[in-house]
């Protein structure tokens, strides 16, 4: 025959059973995803980043045009070194930008901050349709243009990490990846837009026109685009999630002081770190066949203006229902996964491509090409809700904001000018090749160290969901797995706290 007996606890020991039990998830708590407020948020977001590509589109298209206007004077390699310095310099504000608008859009809102960078970014880019050349006022027309680019760099140092912010805080958790998607799908069609009309425009003018004023139209037509896009913003309500948040501050009667700036980069020095290895990943590969591509082909290998232009814009017409592709399957896959596929795709595919796109003939070029632009999809298509997912909700748009910007600063923006310098130094037509390879080995290290995302709620926010429905299985999930840890918990208390004796 046996008994039991039950060992009293210990002194000063912890048990289950005294700590203080989480609050119950209930319907309330959780946030109810409005369709219609989604997909008006979603095109928002991807408007405004639409209007910043479109102005990149439009600038790399004329890049060649550009150096003739405003750099004269001086050989082809080094009017294109001068007119991607430009482009780079403004990419040396944006951390700025990240540092003034990041902060401000975790105090005063989302949408309103991102109305702001929307007027910005507008008349930055119309002003550079302004500008005399080079011929009429000398050395005040590439400072000008560089002024015009600074504010451009400030302005969209807000940009990105808030409409990534922004569709990240309004989408359902099983539907985050898709909806991010969306952001870069109006990346891809900005840029084409912007280079379709420099296509065109170089088609339909003869050079003289092109080179005296026809460059001038697409930066213009900025003006129109941007009223549109701040009419839209401006119609939007902040996002569930920063409603939530403030919500939250206000019913607290001593609420916690808002985390510094150099408290924020300690505390989320981790995510940090991430954010920045998963961006430069990100851009090098977009700057590479957006903005460097066009120019090589054309300044580099020789083909004609008109076939540099249409091949890239192929590819990108391509890309468009790639990126969205990827975010439908990221949220099923995992965004790791995806992230991951893409980083080894370009460790062991760039040279490959880089050796097709250098024979010059115009199909192994787009085969090139278009390989480099379905691997850069499986980035397009993830990291809109992959970085926003990295931050809790009170920091988020600051910690997004600076870590984007600073590392598009370092090494995104500046990829063109450094891949153009390292070919015109080195003699290497594969220079490219090389610097997509360390960012891919960058990318697939940070990648390995950073957490799943998918179809969870963010960091710092409550669950979100489609329907009411949908909500009360959630509750009833969580519901079911608490009183089973519950009864896992006291089984292991009571294995533990019961002898057999003989």
């Amino acid at each position: 025959m046996s008994h039991t007996t039950e060992t009293a606890p210990r002194a000063g020991k912890k048990h289950f059973w005294n700590k203080k039990p989480k609050k119950e998830l209930t319907v309330d708590d959780i946030t109810i995803v409005d369709k219609d407020l989604l997909k008006r948020a979603v095109g928002a977001a991807a408007l405004g980043n639409a209007m910043e590509w479109f102005d990149f589109g439009v600038y790399s298209y004329l890049a060649v045009t550009i150096g003739k206007v405003f750099f004269p004077g001086s050989n082809p390699a080094a009017q294109l070194i001068a007119t991607f310095g430009a482009f780079a310099a403004a990419f040396l504000v944006r951390p700025v930008g990240g540092l003034v608008f990041g902060p401000l859009g975790d105090r005063i809102g989302r949408q309103k901050v991102l109305a702001i960078t929307m007027i910005m970014m507008s008349i930055g880019t119309f002003c550079i349709g302004l500008i005399p050349s080079y011929v009429s006022i000398g050395i005040l027309a590439p400072v000008l243009l560089l002024l015009a680019r600074l504010l451009q760099g400030f302005s969209t140092g807000g940009e990105y990490g808030g409409a990534a912010t922004f569709i990240a805080e309004y989408s359902t958790d099983n539907r985050r990846g898709f909806m991010g998607s969306w952001l870069e799908f109006g990346t891809l069609g900005g840029y084409l837009l912007g280079a379709g009309l420099v296509t065109g425009l170089t088609a339909a003018l003869p050079g003289d026109n092109m080179l005296s004023w026809g460059w001038r139209i697409p930066f213009f037509i900025a003006a129109p685009l941007g009223l549109f896009g701040l009419y839209i913003r401006l119609k939007l309500e902040e996002t569930p999630a920063f409603q939530k948040h403030m919500e939250k501050q206000e019913a607290l009667e001593h609420s916690k002081p808002r985390l510094g700036l150099l408290q924020m980069l300690y505390k989320y020095r981790g995510a940090m770190l991430k954010c920045i290895g998963l961006v430069l990943l990100f851009n090098v590969s977009n700057y590479m066949l957006t903005s460097y591509m066009p120019s090589y082909l054309t300044g580099i290998l020789g083909l004609s203006e008109l076939s540099g232009l249409m091949l890239v814009m192929v590819v990108m017409f391509v890309m468009m229902p790639l990126t969205l592709f990827w975010g439908h399957w990221n949220d099923r896959l995992g965004r790791r996964p995806v992230i991951g596929l893409g980083a080894i795709g370009l460790m062991v595919l760039a040279l490959p491509c880089l050796m097709l796109i250098g024979t010059g003939n115009m199909l192994w070029v787009f085969v090139g090409l278009m390989i480099l632009g379905v691997l850069h999809t499986c980035f397009s298509g993830s990291m809109p809700a992959t970085l926003p997912a990295l931050f809790s909700t009170e920091v988020r748009y600051s910690a997004l904001a600076i870590g984007f910007n600073v590392s598009v600063s370092l090494f995104g923006g500046t990829t063109p000018l450094l891949t153009t310098w390292l070919v015109e130094k080195t003699h290497n037509l594969m220079m490219p090749a090389y610097y997509l390879m360390a960012a891919g080995l960058i990318g697939l290290i940070t990648v390995i160290t950073t957490r799943e995302t998918a179809r969870k709620p963010l960091y710092g926010s409550a669950p979100a969901v489609a329907t009411e429905a949908e909500a009360r299985n959630l509750v009833q999930k969580l519901r079911l797995r608490r009183q089973r840890e519950q009864r896992q918990q006291t089984e292991q208390h009571s294995d533990n706290n019961h002898t057999v004796l003989p």
